[in-house]
């Protein structure tokens, strides 16, 4: 990536890219995992293939000054671990800064007003491979108008 974009690990399934524009991916990165652990093995073809596609596109047009000048594309890209459920469970995180948070009725032990992280504006999530996946995630972004496309470039959710 270039220099002034690194991308940042937050947690074990999820990367960070910084830029004016979030675009969201959901990627099969891990298998299944088993006996009630969300994630398995890394899955190079479908998975991490998919996540360095995305990556490097966003790269190559941050890249060219022609193609959207004076504006920069950032990146909220997250695990599926190949299970629709957890899918959607990650799939709130990118409308995270549309719900509007009131804190006024939460309190955290110590008694002081919770402070919430602002999280990315994604403005359309990349991914989400399986059928059984595209559809959940669609019905959950549909709700927040955020588009969603699948790998033939059909587009799920508007």
């Amino acid at each position: 990536m270039g220099d002034s974009h690194q991308p940042q690990q937050e947690y074990a399934h999820s990367i960070r890219l910084d830029g004016d524009i979030i675009l969201g991916g959901l990627f099969p990165v891990h298998s299944r995992g088993e006996r009630g652990v969300p994630c398995g093995e890394l899955k190079k073809e479908k998975g991490i293939h998919r996540l360095e596609a995305m990556l490097f596109a966003i790269d190559l047009i941050n890249k060219d000054p022609e193609l959207l000048p004076n504006v920069t594309l950032g990146a909220r890209i997250l695990d599926t671990c190949s299970r629709d459920t957890y899918a959607l469970e990650q799939s709130l995180t990118f409308v995270q800064a549309l719900i509007e948070r009131d804190g006024s009725d939460v309190r955290c032990s110590n008694g002081e007003p919770p402070i919430f992280a602002k999280p990315d504006k994604v403005v359309g999530v990349i991914g989400a491979s399986a059928s059984s996946v595209s559809i959940m995630v669609a019905n959950i972004l549909r709700l927040f108008k955020c588009m969603l496309g699948v790998e033939d470039g059909k587009r799920v959710s508007v």
